[in-house]
């Protein structure tokens, strides 16, 4: 049976400036000045740069206040008058060569004829980021035929790989971890160290891989000093060769500019966001004419003047206010992290920093925590002993068995240094850790012991095991 009834609810809308505010507050400065870019070219009424014939009132302009005696001088449409960076060591933005043209460029010095030239093409597009060619042959084949419109065979596949393996770097089109090492090193000059290294990677590589030593050493019929060698060149080698020719696109990426740069001034520790400021607000001489002119036109073309006119100034605050709110949270949520790390923020000692979740700050700021994880995310400060991402400062914490409270991050580096000082011929098992840490004086589980050394890509003992 139905029925009908009223129901009232009470719902949150969000505003359009509590709207952007969220979307800048989560952007790391680098995509946060791109963002600034873009709303001063499509909104003329923002203006980043002091105009000295403009009043100090003029940014909160409203449109009943124009006036003809109101003109603000007039600045360019396409903005191109965003300054040189201060801290120019920062501009390190640099166009590479991807991986792939690299390898075509090499392509097109070869004497092949258009069919190979198309086949060897294919593989080289067909390869993955790290240089290898995951797919297997025959497939690769039906693909050239459907995809590429290229009748071919498998032999004519296997030549053409060949002809890619010898490009650089080294390694490259290579279909398994095996295949490369072995690319590699038939490229290097021949020795007995170099041929032992082969005989290994060929015939030994499975117990190799697994550090059965004696058992390489058996089959081969070398003695520990021939491995040894043999080794320190195999070591030496590239794993992804594909690695050495990064995108333009993914260079870009990697890099880091810091939001906040931590300074001390007379003896006590603050911070600065050197990177952004806040861009004033005016309004364009280009609007003040607009406004006049449909003064004198119909009521109808005056009113929709005066609309899009009013709608683009709204806009604009909007976008400042957002941009002054984003500055105020990311200043409190930061300087409430430097207080509570006062202590590793003097020199970066490890052992000062305490345990710190999300919750400490929001409680410290009054913001909430969705707000603190936005601050969080994608934000960097440049200290005198690194540049680090604010999570890094985030950890949660065990007590150690004097009963105080140490964070998660310090257990991290008295296991990273339990099991550097370990003898590498008997390499500690997790169960052996765990009484390393207890006599250091961190109570720790083994489940505990293999999450840290995952974390830290620790490798179990037996990988560990060297000769």
């Amino acid at each position: 049976m139905l029925k009908q009834g009223l129901e009232l609810k009470q719902t949150q809308k969000l505003s359009p400036l509590q709207i952007q505010t969220i979307k800048l507050l989560e952007l790391p400065i680098q995509d946060l000045e791109q963002r600034v870019r873009a709303e001063l070219e499509e909104n003329p009424v923002l203006d980043d740069t002091p105009d000295s014939n403009s009043e100090s009132g003029s940014k909160d302009i409203s449109l009943d206040e124009l006036k003809e005696d109101d003109y603000i001088p007039s600045y360019k449409l396409k903005v191109n008058n965003w300054g040189k960076d201060p801290r120019p060591e920062y501009n390190t933005f640099s166009v590479k060569q991807s991986f792939t043209q690299t390898l075509m460029d090499q392509l097109g010095y070869r004497s092949l004829s258009r069919q190979e030239y198309d086949v060897a093409s294919f593989i080289i597009g067909s390869l993955d980021s790290d240089g290898y060619l995951r797919r297997d042959i025959d497939s690769l084949v039906d693909d050239m035929a459907f995809r590429g419109g290229i009748t071919t065979d498998t032999a004519e596949v296997l030549r053409m790989l060949e002809v890619v393996q010898e490009f650089e770097p080294s390694g490259v089109g290579a279909r398994n971890l095996q295949e490369c090492l072995l690319i590699q090193l038939k490229a290097c000059r021949d020795c007995e160290e170099i041929r032992n290294a082969c005989r290994i990677v060929k015939d030994e590589f499975q117990e190799f891989s697994n550090r059965h030593f004696q058992k390489v050493m058996s089959h081969l019929g070398i003695n520990e000093q021939q491995l040894k060698a043999a080794m320190a060149r195999i070591v030496k080698l590239n794993p992804s060769p594909g690695g050495t020719a990064d995108d333009a696109y993914v260079d870009q990426a990697q890099q880091i500019v810091p939001d906040f740069v931590l300074d001390e001034e007379d003896g006590r520790l603050t911070f600065s966001m050197p990177r952004f400021s806040v861009p004033e607000i005016r309004v364009n001489k280009k609007y003040a004419d607009l406004l006049m002119q449909a003064g004198s036109s119909s009521e109808r073309a005056r009113n929709e003047a005066a609309t899009f006119v009013k709608q683009k100034l709204d806009s604009a605050k909007w976008f400042v206010e957002a941009l002054k709110q984003r500055q105020n949270t990311l200043n409190k949520t930061m300087q409430a992290i430097l207080d509570y790390q006062y202590e590793y923020f003097k020199d970066g000692d490890e052992r000062c920093l305490r345990p710190m979740v999300l919750k400490d700050i929001a409680e410290k700021t009054g913001f909430d925590i969705s707000t603190i994880s936005r601050v969080v995310n994608s934000k960097f400060i440049e200290t005198h002993f690194g540049i680090f991402p604010l999570k890094y400062f985030f950890s949660e914490g065990m007590e150690n068995s004097e009963g105080e409270e140490v964070s998660t991050r310090e257990l991290k580096k008295a296991l990273r240094e339990c099991v550097d000082a370990e003898d590498k011929k008997k390499p500690l098992t997790d169960e052996q850790l765990v009484v390393e840490m207890e006599k250091k004086g961190y109570k720790v589980a083994r489940r505990t012991i293999a999450k840290y050394r995952g974390q830290l890509d620790i490798p179990l003992a037996r990988w560990r095991k060297e000769l």
